[in-house]
């Protein structure tokens, strides 16, 4: 089949990867004008390495990764005020686990299909017609065209989402924070393979030192969800004022051209397809970033969808029936999770913080350890398509 996918980024570069491996024509179309890198620091293990292991891609995710030694919070003066040992999270996760930046992980997925799989860079869908034999299409700038299916894979604020299902404020539920991120160059200190945190009511940032000079900042605050400051004023109001690094850090960001910045939100449907079309990963039920695993995710679905489509001989209605029955518990339990894990992120109050400080420095102990294995074991039966 031909099938247009919305978005090039993790979930629909490893679709059109999937598809191309079983037969099927894919097509991407990506809004921006080039493959976009960059983005946070993601933990990468469970289900969706799995995937990466099948998918070839071990050795290069591997390459791009770094071996975490902690998760440090400190404190106004630098202090520190809790050191986890990033052990505890391989021991509970299985040895297959490292953590890269999230385009490093788009982009190696991407690699296998480069050259090889149509993409519309710089263009996105302006209508979707669903007719018995397929779906017509138009676009912002290339022809119109048709295709068996579609699939929204254009994340959180989804283009396909909102042209088939409705806008985005019937599926969206608000966490009630922002995040931001970014990459700089030539930022001191630097604390070699350990991610530092700090913390006040409500707000947190964190940096992270990368390889050839650079740190990557992670800023995530409560806020109301309506604020159309642009982005750096945002950041500015909200962190200029909490002390340690916070005006040097605000600076080094001043300097930088890139930077990502969104809601946390979580997307709820009762459905993710209508006729012909269907939605995957944040596009269809993100769990936010707080979640942590939405990458792993949406590599997983991106497998389920095209061995769902194989085994059913093409016929859609079919395989989107079982792929959403096979996902549907799985990606409602992980936005349980990714809820409980506001609180570490985003504490209200110095209590909380104090006692996010305490659970850190007790989690090597065995019963905070097992708490913790319960929220980043994945509990699915992942099939083998064989594909």
């Amino acid at each position: 089949m031909r099938v247009a996918i919305s978005g090039a980024g993790v979930a629909g570069a490893a679709l059109a990867h999937w598809l191309r491996r079983t037969g099927h024509t894919p097509t991407l179309i990506e809004q921006a004008p080039q493959f976009r890198t960059g983005g946070y620091m993601i933990d990468f293990w469970g289900v969706g390495y799995r995937i990466a292991q099948r998918m070839g891609l071990e050795d290069a995710i591997l390459a791009a990764g770094y071996d975490i030694k902690a998760i440090r919070s400190v404190g106004a003066d630098g202090n520190v005020k809790a050191d986890l040992d990033a052990e505890v999270f391989r021991k509970i996760s299985g040895a297959d686990f490292t953590s890269l930046p999230r385009g490093d992980l788009a982009g190696a997925i991407y690699d296998t299909i480069d050259g090889k799989v149509d993409t519309l860079f710089g263009d996105s869908i302006t209508s979707l017609v669903d007719g018995p034999g397929g779906v017509g299409v138009t676009f912002e700038h290339a022809p119109a065209d048709e295709f068996d299916l579609v699939i929204g894979a254009d994340g959180l604020h989804s283009n396909v989402r909102r042209l088939v299902f409705g806008p985005d404020e019937k599926f969206e539920r608000y966490l009630g924070c922002k995040v931001a991120a970014c990459v700089v160059h030539g930022y001191r200190p630097r604390d070699e393979l350990v991610y530092v945190t700090y913390n006040t009511p409500g707000r947190q940032v964190a940096r992270f030192a990368l390889r050839d000079d650079r740190t990557m900042f992670l800023f995530v605050w409560r806020a109301g969800h309506d604020d159309e400051t642009p982005p750096k004023a945002q950041l500015r109001n909200a962190f200029s004022d909490v002390g340690w690094e916070s005006e040097q850090i605000l600076a080094a960001v001043d300097t930088v051209d890139e930077l990502y910045f969104d809601v946390v939100s979580q997307i709820k449907m009762d459905h993710w397809s209508h006729g012909r079309v269907l939605l995957i990963g944040d596009a269809a039920g993100c769990i936010s970033l707080l979640g942590g695993e939405g990458t792993g995710l949406a590599m997983t679905e991106a497998y389920v969808l095209a061995g769902e489509l194989q085994r059913a001989a093409g016929d859609h209605r079919l395989a989107f029936s079982r792929y959403e029955d096979r996902l549907r518990p799985f990606i409602a339990d992980k936005q349980a999770g990714a809820e409980r894990m506001l609180g570490f992120f985003a504490t209200k109050t110095r209590f909380g913080l104090w006692f996010r400080n305490f659970a850190m420095n007790m989690m090597d102990v065995g019963p905070l350890a097992k708490l913790l294995a319960g929220s980043v074991r994945d509990d699915i039966d992942l099939p083998d398509y064989r594909l």
